[in-house]
């Protein structure tokens, strides 16, 4: 308990100089550390805004091409280890968290790949804000559903959305469930998208 606190205060002290100033910026390295500026070094530094919830970044910061190029080459990596499209895994990735490494969902998913705690566990994440075990773990469970539905992106993107059990229970058809619908049309335009380029 002592040494959490004595992390939360230095956090803290870290932090309390920065609130004076209009604009604050943070980075995550890709090991998951957290850095904290006023004067951002990189164009891989999001900016911080108020809000009712505290501190949370611009989303439209995380579509930045930084962005997208550090994280490429963990999205490379799993493409090539799972036998996955690279422009596929960036069109997830793009729809689930658009880029933010720390992205929460109302559902409780976390990280770039919006992984929820079981299947993070399933695919053994141990650090779901990590990019690279995120990456890792979600491209998996993906490479799971295309060999489970017979490689059609369609059902596995469904199934990925609406979990596996759904698309099975409705006669392996995307469910009917208008998330689930806008998801895999999202998925599947920014992929075809990402491939013209």
């Amino acid at each position: 308990m002592k040494k959490l606190f004595s992390t939360s205060f230095l956090l803290l002290l870290l932090v309390l100089p920065l609130i004076g100033h209009s604009e604050i910026y943070r980075y995550i390295t890709p090991d998951g550390k957290l850095l904290l500026t006023d004067t951002p070094k990189h164009r891989g530094y999001t900016q911080l805004v108020k809000t009712h919830r505290g501190w949370e970044p611009k989303k439209a910061d995380y579509h930045k091409p930084a962005n997208k190029r550090a994280l490429s080459r963990y999205i490379r990596k799993a493409a090539d280890t799972y036998q996955l499209p690279y422009d596929l895994l960036h069109a997830v990735i793009r729809v689930e968290s658009a880029y933010n490494p720390r992205a929460v969902s109302k559902a409780g998913a976390q990280g770039l790949m919006q992984l929820m705690p079981a299947t993070a566990a399933r695919f053994n994440v141990s650090d779901p804000f990590n990019p690279a075990d995120n990456i890792d773990g979600g491209s998996r469970y993906l490479r799971h559903l295309l060999t489970l539905f017979d490689n059609n992106y369609t059902l596995a993107l469904a199934a990925y959305n609406a979990g596996e059990n759904a698309v099975i229970r409705y006669g392996n058809k995307i469910p009917p469930y208008k998330e689930t619908q806008n998801y895999v049309r999202k998925v599947l335009k920014l992929y075809r998208a990402n491939k013209a380029s």
